[in-house]
């Protein structure tokens, strides 16, 4: 799929460097965390407080980003969270990837009453709105990172299972399948050497480029107050605390302009690189729009 003429085509989207060049930016924050925002405590993730004011304090040379209300570090709330952002991204997708590859590849091979029950249960997920399924899990598990991931994954899982059962539909019926069974190979010969690499492709690039979504999802849910607890790195969080501010003070409507322009900038260029980067892969790799 990657060969020369697709990347050379994908090189001439100003889109997709852009989002590629974002997301780059990105990672190299979460990676460098430690030192540009040294931890001062056990827990890395836990933002630095510095004191119980209710009012948050403007951008200074101390503060370069300032503080949200209870006087959370919000440049570190910020650095720190890019890490929780990757975190929570690459663990919703490899969960609900894992979960949506062995449901749908067991509906789509095997078929019958197999197939049958994996798409009605996918159909019943799927008839509620993903973002109140995941608030209904969570709001019965209690807040936290780790039930956050598995509420999203949850919901995730069943667009995955789908993509690949049709996949796996169509790989199944080529000759060079039914050559293999002929020939006496079993059912994990042929669906590990002949369906899986020949149908997983689509599935991982969709489920690569859902990433945005995810962290927009988690942040909804931390906004809510349902996602992280209290003082974690989380730019949901960030966003949050900003509420009894968004209007500013008496006279002053930007007096507090920090507390939301800049964790919410955050989500929105995150979000913004993997949407930039989803569309160009869409645009680059589907026969259809060549």
């Amino acid at each position: 799929m990657f060969d020369a003429r697709t990347i050379k085509r994908f090189k001439k989207s100003k889109a997709s460097i852009f989002g590629l060049g974002l997301i780059a930016a990105f990672l190299l924050l979460a990676l460098l965390a430690p030192f540009i925002a040294k931890p001062q405590g056990s827990d890395p993730y836990q933002m630095p407080q510095s004191g119980y004011s209710s009012e948050p304090q403007k951008p200074s040379a101390g503060k370069i980003f300032g503080t949200t209300e209870s006087q959370y570090d919000l440049f570190y709330g910020v650095v720190w969270g890019a890490r929780t952002a990757f975190k929570i991204g690459a663990a919703v997708i490899f969960v609900a990837l894992a979960a949506g590859l062995i449901i749908g590849g067991l509906a789509g091979y095997y078929g019958g009453w197999a197939d049958e029950g994996a798409m009605r249960l996918t159909d019943i997920i799927l008839a509620f709105p993903g973002i109140v399924l995941a608030v209904v899990i969570v709001a019965m598990l209690g807040p936290g990172i780790e039930k956050v991931i598995f509420a999203i994954a949850a919901v995730s899982w069943p667009a995955y299972a789908r993509l690949f059962r049709g996949d796996i539909l169509t790989v199944k019926k080529q000759d060079y399948v039914t050559a293999s069974r002929l020939m006496g190979a079993g059912d994990f010969w042929i669906f590990t050497r002949h369906i899986l690499p020949n149908s997983i492709y689509p599935v991982v690039v969709v489920a690569s480029l859902d990433i945005g979504s995810v962290v927009l999802t988690a942040a909804a849910l931390s906004f809510l107050g349902l996602g992280a607890p209290a003082g974690y790195a989380d730019w949901g969080q960030l966003v949050a605390m900003s509420r009894n501010w968004i209007l500013g003070a008496a006279g002053s409507p930007f007096a507090y302009w920090h507390t939301l322009l800049i964790p919410g900038g955050a989500i929105f260029f995150f979000v913004l690189a993997w949407n930039l980067l989803g569309d160009a892969f869409r645009d680059v790799l589907d026969p259809r729009q060549q």
